[in-house]
């Protein structure tokens, strides 16, 4: 189907104009494809925007029609006949501007401190709701490079840099490729993941989408040998209102569990490439994974609304999916094969999360 053809029909679906079988095939491939989802949700918006403006048009051009026709019709008013005026009426006429201009200004100055107040109330409002993305700087790391720097007999070949910035991640293929969001590893010289045991890995930048802000790394030391056998797969499909959800991540050095529900399909004004997800979180969660209650991957955590308890967000795995299959070529040393069984379905929460910890870990970004 040509782009001129989807249009046609989504315009008659909209307007509900389109056969029962049109409709059916139409709202299962929006159920099945998120980003063809989004597609006509856009296409919705603008030609909603169009019928509007249209609408304001024909009000205009119908009110124009109108005066020019009361104008045309109406009769010459004779002029009236000139009275002697009393002195009072004289007073009124020097002095009615005046009180009409200071009566004027009088309402403007209450409208206008009501509608200054309503406005701050707005402001405040929107930047208590204000979206921010969870990346946490290490204060503990800090503080260790500063004793370094204050201690007088510390040889500059001694002093590590521990890391600046800190986020979550999670294991996308047993052979090295990982997972997180892209303003963790925005910005830096080289990268390091390490797990609750302390191992690290030297990893480096693959491939990033900014718009939705994914980044997809690979494990560069020679050490490396595998992550092991995964216990979770990856959901194409959409997952359902109300359900169980849980996370893992590193807003502090020890790792952190997250449970609560999926509240939205839709993320921060309406994005329907992300959930919204009912779980609190902090800075240093940014990239860990999002599972539903049988363990499935289905996102990758990306910010939070100040203010709101318990308003998180999760960028879904139909899109991480998407970018791996437009992936160029280039970028990849070798084909990524995603795991395709979960051993995590039908144990209790304790058990998934000792099989999980395993797979999650905490991004370093060095500058």
């Amino acid at each position: 189907m040509s782009d001129r053809e989807l249009f046609e029909l989504l315009e008659r679906y909209h307007q509900r104009q389109v056969t029962s079988a049109e409709r059916q095939a139409l709202e299962a491939r929006m159920a099945e494809d998120p980003m063809f989802a989004q597609r006509v949700q856009e296409f919705q918006m603008l030609t909603s925007t169009l019928h509007g403006f249209g609408k304001q048009k024909a009000l205009r051009a119908k009110l124009n029609a109108f005066h020019q026709e009361w104008k045309a019709s109406a009769p010459a008013v004779a002029p009236a006949p000139v009275r002697r005026r009393t002195p009072v009426q004289v007073f009124m006429k020097r002095y009615a501007a005046t009180m009409g201009v200071a009566a004027t200004v009088a309402i403007v100055t209450v409208f206008s401190s009501l509608l200054g107040m309503e406005m701050w109330r707005s402001a405040t409002k929107q930047q208590t709701a204000r979206y921010v993305e969870l990346r946490r700087e290490v204060d503990a790391l800090k503080r260790k490079q500063n004793a370094l720097l204050q201690t007088p007999n510390t040889s500059p070949k001694n002093q590590v840099n521990p890391g600046q910035f800190s986020g979550t991640g999670f294991v996308l293929t047993a052979d090295g490729y990982f997972v997180t969001s892209y303003h963790v590893i925005e910005g830096a010289d080289s990268l390091m993941i390490e797990n609750k045991n302390g191992t690290k890995y030297k990893v480096e930048e693959i491939y990033s989408d900014q718009i939705r802000d994914l980044a997809l790394l690979r494990v560069t030391d020679t050490s490396f040998s595998g992550f092991g056998k995964l216990p979770y797969s990856f959901k194409a499909k959409e997952t359902d209102l109300g359900e169980r959800v849980f996370t893992l991540g590193y807003p502090r050095e020890d790792v952190v569990f997250g449970e609560g529900t999926l509240s939205s399909k839709s993320g921060v004004y309406g994005d329907t490439a992300s959930y919204q997800i009912s779980i609190p979180l902090n800075p240093g969660n940014s990239g860990g994974p999002l599972l539903d209650d049988k363990g499935n991957m289905i996102g990758v955590i990306s910010g939070k609304l100040l203010g709101v308890d318990g308003a998180a967000f999760a960028v879904k795995t139909a899109y991480l999916l998407n970018l791996l299959d437009q992936l160029p070529d280039h970028r990849l040393p070798q084909p990524i094969e995603l795991p395709k069984v979960n051993t995590l379905t039908g144990t209790t929460r304790p058990q998934q999360l000792k099989k999980l910890q395993d797979f999650v870990y905490m991004v370093k970004v060095y500058n």
